[in-house]
């Protein structure tokens, strides 16, 4: 005899329902384990993982490790102002091991970006989105200023080799795309009289120059 189930515990329930519930409450489980419970040793194991991987700022360091603190309050029903406390004084600790320099990472952040063709007012603004104070990167730009040549001419003609711009592009095509140059480096942050000079350029080999020389001066 074939048994049916059936399911009396709930007399609108179908079986369907029973089992995604189940599905569900295994779903959330899961989701539990995934999301660690923070505590102040969770926090530095994180912390110092993160570091390994990737330079910060200790504002950006705060934000990734609160994002944690959040997740397990949600969970675990852990103490966020605990979890705040505990970033605080991680933070103090690494900066005392020099494990966290805003000095040295709005520096180093600098010139990568430099390098990738960004003009001086984008890495400004890139480095104040990592939540670096004023005097840092203040620093960090000033580094570009010991050159003797444009810092942001050399920028931009390493954006314009990058992408192809201006001189860059078969001369039999520069004219038609001249106008989208420029915008294209309007948007990076450049000024007007930069980006036309560099679009404009009749021989890219003496923009090179003018980069070469800054990048190599950093």
């Amino acid at each position: 005899m074939t048994r049916r189930r059936l399911s009396w515990h709930i007399p609108w329930m179908t079986d369907k329902d029973a089992d995604d519930g189940r599905m569900s409450e295994r779903r959330q489980g899961a989701r539990r384990r995934r999301i660690k419970k923070v505590t102040p040793q969770y926090l530095e194991r994180v912390g110092l993982w993160y570091l390994e991987r990737y330079g910060s700022s200790s504002a950006n360091f705060e934000r990734v490790l609160w994002r944690r603190v959040e997740r397990s309050a949600k969970e675990h029903g852990t103490d966020p102002e605990e979890g705040r406390k505990a970033i605080v004084a991680l933070v103090s600790k690494l900066q005392r091991a020099g494990l966290l320099n805003d000095r040295a990472y709005a520096q180093s952040r600098a010139r990568g970006l430099f390098r990738k063709g960004q003009s001086l007012k984008a890495i400004d603004q890139s480095l104040r989105q990592k939540g670096l104070a004023e005097e840092d990167r203040q620093a960090a730009i000033e580094q570009f200023e010991e050159a003797d040549e444009d810092t942001d001419l050399a920028a931009a003609a390493t954006y314009a080799r990058r992408r192809r711009l201006g001189p860059y592009r078969p001369s039999e095509k520069r004219a038609e795309t001249r106008e989208r140059d420029l915008a294209a480096l309007a948007r990076r942050g450049f000024a007007y009289a930069t980006a036309r000079e560099v679009i404009d350029a009749e021989d890219p080999e003496i923009l090179e120059a003018v980069a070469h020389k800054v990048l190599a001066s950093l």
